[in-house]
């Protein structure tokens, strides 16, 4: 086989991202809200397609991806992530390269402008792979990344949602309340992957409460030999599955195709009576995108374009 030949062979650079999986559905979306989350999902999958299709590395493209994401209020990550039960914003984060199966996460951090940049320098900068509250500020400090004071990421609208949330005395696992994590998982020139995802956690959230996110093997994980996933909903739920890694580990054990184990790992999710979505790429170039809520934000990208969606399939028609 000549190279030229070998070389179409390959499935050439993948994006996949999310901005949250909930009750999102087109009648409740004003449409100048719903033109805000295409353009600034789309935005995301420009960053890191720009990067990919320039032959970089899949874990630039992911960072690059979910910076956008957490610079936008419109989503729970960074700025305008959601509210404690006392008032402030929390933040989680984590990052892992399929190359070498190296990762970064933080929990609990409150001033680093871009957590998922604190989380990928636990990961190439410390000797660890996951920093917690003050001590992840501190480390964030001493490796000089940005910091931002408390009311850049404060917004009304996430306050008026503590309030909602305080009033109403509903569930902090309430679906309204959880939506929003962000995450992209990508799939480089060279054939390795990555993935990496960002939350403000929970509305109303009490204890140092921690999600899914930042943990790998249940919101984050990725893996040359299988695939890479970035999840969002029901943290409990995803924790108690282990979602990320088994998915991966269906694919690469039991060798199911990678939408089969995707949607298998979110209806056993549904079974235990969770919810919420995940994104999938593999080394061979299959993107996936599974959910069991009414809708999930999403995009694609690869060589061939982008695009963009909200809604379940239906109702994007």
């Amino acid at each position: 086989m000549s190279s030229a030949a070998h070389a179409q062979q390959k499935p050439g650079w993948k994006l996949v991202i999310h901005g949250g999986a909930g009750t999102i559905k087109k009648a409740n979306m004003p449409a100048a809200k719903e033109q805000e989350i295409r353009a600034s999902l789309d935005r995301a999958l420009e960053a890191g397609a720009k990067i990919l299709s320039s032959g970089g590395s899949a874990l630039d493209a992911v960072e690059a991806s979910v910076k956008i994401l957490e610079d936008d209020p419109n989503f729970n990550a960074g700025r305008g992530s959601v509210f404690t039960y006392d008032g402030h914003n929390e933040m989680d984060a984590s990052i892992m390269d399929g190359r070498t199966r190296a990762a970064g996460a933080v929990t609990g951090v409150t001033a680093t402008k871009n957590p998922i940049s604190l989380a990928r320098t636990v990961m190439e900068k410390s000797e660890h792979v996951f920093l917690s509250r003050e001590g992840a500020n501190e480390f964030s400090r001493q490796q000089g990344l940005e910091q931002a004071p408390p009311e850049y990421f404060a917004t009304p609208d996430r306050r008026r949602q503590l309030e909602l949330f305080k009033t109403k005395k509903v569930s902090a696992l309430d679906i309204e309340y959880k939506f929003g994590t962000v995450g992209a998982v990508a799939l480089d020139k060279k054939g390795h992957v990555a993935a990496a995802t960002s939350t403000g956690g929970m509305t109303g959230k009490r204890w140092g409460r921690i999600g899914d996110s930042p943990i790998i093997g249940a919101g984050t994980y990725a893996d040359d030999r299988g695939c890479a996933v970035s999840g969002t909903g029901w943290g409990e739920y995803f924790i108690r599955v282990g979602v990320a890694h088994e998915i991966c580990a269906r694919m690469r054990l039991d060798g199911v195709s990678t939408q089969a184990a995707a949607d298998d790992v979110m209806a056993e999710v549904k079974a235990l009576g969770g919810d919420g979505g995940v994104i999938v790429v593999t080394p061979k170039g299959d993107m996936v995108t599974s959910f069991n809520t009414a809708g999930m934000y999403r995009g694609k990208a690869d060589a061939g374009g982008r695009s963009v969606r909200l809604y379940s399939e239906a109702e994007e028609r």
